[in-house]
Order: C-alpha cells, then sequence, then structure tokens
C-alpha cells in the first residue's frame, strides 16, 4: 500500500472517531470554562471539533516551523 493511501487511511480513521465522539456527546450539557476573566459555556458538540479544529493547526504550524530549521 502506497505511504499517500495509508495517511488517506488513518485520516479517515480519525474522522470516523471524531464522529463518534460529537455524536455521543450531542445530548450533554453545555460546558463552561474559563480563560482568564472570561467564562464561555458552549455544547460539547461545538467544543469538540473546535479544539479539534484548535489542535490541528498548531500541528501544522509546529511542523513547518521544525522544518524550515533542519539544514
Amino acid at each position: 500500500m502506497s505511504r499517500i493511501k495509508q495517511k488517506i487511511w488513518f485520516a479517515a480513521v480519525l474522522l470516523v472517531l471524531l464522529i463518534i465522539i460529537v455524536v455521543q456527546n450531542t445530548l450533554q450539557p453545555p460546558v463552561e470554562f474559563r480563560i482568564f476573566f472570561w467564562t464561555i459555556s458552549l455544547s460539547q458538540v461545538i467544543l469538540l471539533p473546535l479544539a479539534v479544529l484548535v489542535g490541528f493547526v498548531f500541528g501544522l504550524v509546529v511542523a513547518k516551523l521544525g522544518r524550515g530549521k533542519k539544514s
């Protein structure tokens, strides 16, 4: 199996797991969290994909910065 197909399968499995987690948490009450002096209340359906997106973007940025330091 080629490397690209492996990456596609891995991404598909992660996506399916994310969808399962989000669907399981649709009926949960909102989650409150505090950032400095703000209190934010969000549904887990919004919070989980948002956390995944932030983590994905952070990983891309770290990967790009790490690639530039190799000589």
